[in-house]
């Protein structure tokens, strides 16, 4: 695995991590904080399957086009699709006022997350 791409996994595994804690180690979860981190890790992931497959792609932050780029490489990446569909969501939209998350959306989000790094884990080889 080329350096940059192991960047891209240990910065996704950091936004996995952060989700993981601030929804269960604190006395109360951060929903809204969760569901942003979640979506952070699966980009991340996603992009780094692009790093390391030399594939360009945009400094943005929505998921279905990176999916596409994926799915050029591997079919097998539409088996996430519904995952990335419900994290997408999450990039920008939850940072602002005027939205509310409630912890059972975080913990969806939490278990998508998990599918998703679980998924391309598995592509990398990675325990």
């Amino acid at each position: 695995m080329k350096e940059i791409t192991k960047e891209w996994v240990s910065k996704a595994e950091g936004d996995f991590t952060s989700a993981d804690l601030l929804m269960y180690a604190g006395e109360v979860p951060i929903p809204d904080t969760v569901c942003f981190h979640c979506q952070q890790c699966a980009e991340k992931y996603l992009k780094a399957w692009l790093q390391e497959h030399d594939l360009e792609f945009e400094r943005k932050h929505d998921l279905l086009p990176l999916l596409i780029l994926c799915m050029s490489l591997d079919e097998e990446f539409k088996t996430i699709k519904r995952d990335l569909e419900r994290l997408d969501r999450y990039a920008v939209v939850v940072r602002y006022p005027g939205v509310i998350i409630k912890t059972d959306t975080a913990e969806e989000a939490i278990h998508a997350a998990e599918r998703v790094r679980r998924f391309v884990r598995d592509k990398f080889g990675i325990e």
